[in-house]
């Protein structure tokens, strides 16, 4: 039986064709560490074990939260991924999807800027652990540490807050690309 969709169904479905709507280059979009958690996550899903998540799935997921899901909440879901179930390749190309529904670049990098009295692109790693950890929702230091593990920061400390923003928005780029 064939997978869930070809690469190009997703885009027939649509008006307007997502950018990660092509599954061939998603591996690419998510580093070899939230490929794996997204794998785990995928996997939590997937209650019949048969490597696809159906609606089934996705009821009894929203169960297990506590959460009773209606029919059109579960259609829509599915609606979203293929008509029935969705593979993890889809599930990848999906959560790419929703990560591209952040703020635009613009905004993010503004917000980052009001950090940066000198306008260099770079706010301090020492500031921003201690924004992240006392303002706002708040976060700890091992949250802290997985975003600094794979952000741009320079031998001096410095954060690249434009590069982080592209990362945020277009994924990690491939070294192995000419």
């Amino acid at each position: 039986m064939a997978s869930c969709r070809e690469a190009g169904d997703v885009v027939n479905r649509r008006k307007t064709k997502p950018q990660y709507a092509d599954t061939s280059n998603i591996f690419k979009v998510f580093d070899m560490a939230h490929t794996m958690e997204l794998k785990e996550a995928f996997n939590l899903i997937d209650q019949e074990r048969d490597g696809h998540i159906s609606r089934e799935d996705l009821r009894i997921m929203f169960e297990s939260l506590g959460k009773t899901p209606d029919d059109s909440l579960l259609d829509g879901m599915i609606n979203d991924a293929c008509g029935n179930r969705i593979n993890f390749t889809m599930f990848l190309t999906l959560f790419a999807e929703r990560l591209r529904q952040t703020d635009p670049a613009d905004v993010i990098r503004d917000a980052f800027s009001l950090l940066d009295e000198a306008n260099t692109g770079y706010v301090s790693q020492d500031r921003l652990r201690e924004l992240l950890t006392t303002m706002g929702d708040r976060l700890n230091d091992e949250q802290v540490d997985d975003i600094f593990r794979s952000a741009p920061i320079d031998k001096s400390g410095n954060f690249d807050y434009i590069e982080f923003t592209r990362i945020l928005k277009h994924g990690l780029e491939d070294d192995n690309e000419v």
